[in-house]
């Protein structure tokens, strides 16, 4: 039996979380993260309702009336276990078409920093550092280049063919569109279940369809040999037969416009999107080989561990590189302003003490005999504890980069104090800038 995980709170311990437990996606998880649908999986009950009551109205109305209709050898009970086996086929492909991961990409906690470019640019008469991250490169398909995106939500490269779903909020791999009858994306890892889904629904309907037509049949040859007195006899008959009808061109054309999208190796998002570009498909590899390549593959695993307990993220250390740049710099970039900015703070800091002490001094009247003042060098000044001595603060901000530079706010008193001991004849060694 493994143990349960616990993590370090300021509470005290508590138990770690799953992954699916702090998704960030719109997912719904069920069973412990072992069923994942989209957002909209209440539609399902939509789609059940759809298959199920229909079927539930042939088995009472007609199927029950087919049972001795093949004497021979009772035939007539192979309608009705067909029906039945045939529908929950149909619920079960349903069922993992929605409650299956479709291809979901793993969201990263930080961009890639092998992407990352730094500029220097100058704002304002200062030179600031700027990040530089390419939004669109290229990858070879097949000795093609194709351009792929960087996901702002995901902090990814999408691979080849993806596309981020702004239902589910997640990028998906060989996305295909988000299905609201099934309440999931269909990907790369549900395509196949899903075009058995709607394939055999389509066998579904044309099954009760012709079902009731020959029920309808039946009665003519018995004891309505009109038709409109079979009607009356088995209304439910001509009701699931137009219900099949209209449900066919839904199905029906569905599943004719899957089989030429797998012919051609096309996904229906790419064949919306780029229907007028009239570019040139690097992904098909004729219609045999596309469709060995949609039924007859191994499906890949999940690349996403719902049920995995979250592990602590270590902080990362600063980048090398990152460091080598910051040591490279020019001598007139930031860093130099900040030495300069450092300096010109000292220089002010040691003329308010030189003020302080000449007033001291000229309040003592004057007790040197010679008239003149002493001069004490830097590593000789001792600051009396009476003394206020101005105080120069500084703020550590930069919100272009999180990179540390001083703003110096000078006291007024030392303002004060630097422009009296200009004019006395003390200028500044290096002016503010």
């Amino acid at each position: 039996m493994s143990s349960i995980p616990f993590r370090r709170s300021l509470s005290g311990l508590v138990m770690a979380q799953r992954v699916y437990q702090v998704w960030k996606g719109s997912n719904i998880f069920i069973f412990g993260g072992r069923l994942i649908f989209g957002p909209d999986a209440r539609s399902l009950f939509v789609t059940v309702s759809l298959i199920v009551v229909p079927v539930v109205i042939f088995c009472v109305f007609v199927a029950r009336h087919l049972l001795h209709r093949f004497h021979p050898y009772n035939a007539g009970y192979a309608v009705l276990v067909v029906t039945i086996a045939f529908t929950i086929h149909v619920l079960l492909l349903l069922l993992v078409t929605s409650a299956r991961d479709p291809g979901i990409v793993p969201r990263a906690s930080h961009p890639p920093e092998e992407e990352f470019s730094y500029d220097t640019s100058e704002v304002g008469g200062r030179h600031t550092p700027s990040l530089q991250f390419p939004r669109v490169k290229e990858v070879m398909v097949n000795g093609i280049p194709v351009k792929v995106k960087y996901c702002e939500t995901c902090m990814v490269y999408r691979p080849p063919r993806c596309s981020h779903c702004s239902i589910c909020n997640n990028c998906v791999e060989r996305f295909d569109h988000h299905c609201p009858w099934v309440g999931q994306c269909i990907g790369q890892r549900n395509y196949r279940y899903f075009f058995l889904f709607v394939s055999s629904s389509t066998l579904l309907c044309i099954y009760v369809f012709a079902m009731c037509a020959l029920y309808i049949k039946f009665l003519m040859d018995k004891d309505h040999p009109k038709v409109w007195k079979a009607i009356k006899k088995s209304p439910a008959s001509v009701i699931l037969m137009i219900y099949c009808f209209i449900s066919l061109w839904f199905v029906g054309g569905l599943t004719g416009f899957h089989l030429y999208l797998i012919g051609t190796n096309q996904t229906t998002y790419e064949n919306f999107r780029y229907r007028a570009d009239n570019r040139s498909n690097v992904y098909n590899r004729g219609c045999l080989n596309n469709f060995f390549e949609v039924f007859c593959t191994k499906i890949k695993p999940s690349r996403n561990k719902f049920r995995t307990y979250i592990q602590e993220e270590v902080a990362r250390p600063p980048t090398i590189s990152r460091a080598r740049e910051v040591e490279d710099e020019p001598a007139g970039g930031p860093r130099a302003k900040v030495e300069d900015d450092l300096e010109l703070g000292g220089d002010l800091l040691k003329i308010s003490q030189r003020r302080n002490y000449e007033e001291v001094d000229e309040e003592m009247g004057g007790r040197n005999s010679n008239g003149i003042h002493s001069v004490l060098s830097e590593s000789e000044l001792v600051i009396d504890p009476d003394t206020q001595v101005p105080v120069i603060r500084s703020e550590v901000r930069d919100s272009s980069l999180g990179r540390t530079s001083r703003n110096w706010d000078i006291l007024p008193e030392v303002l004060a104090t630097s422009s009296s001991a200009t004019e006395g004849g003390a200028p500044l060694q290096k002016d503010a800038r």
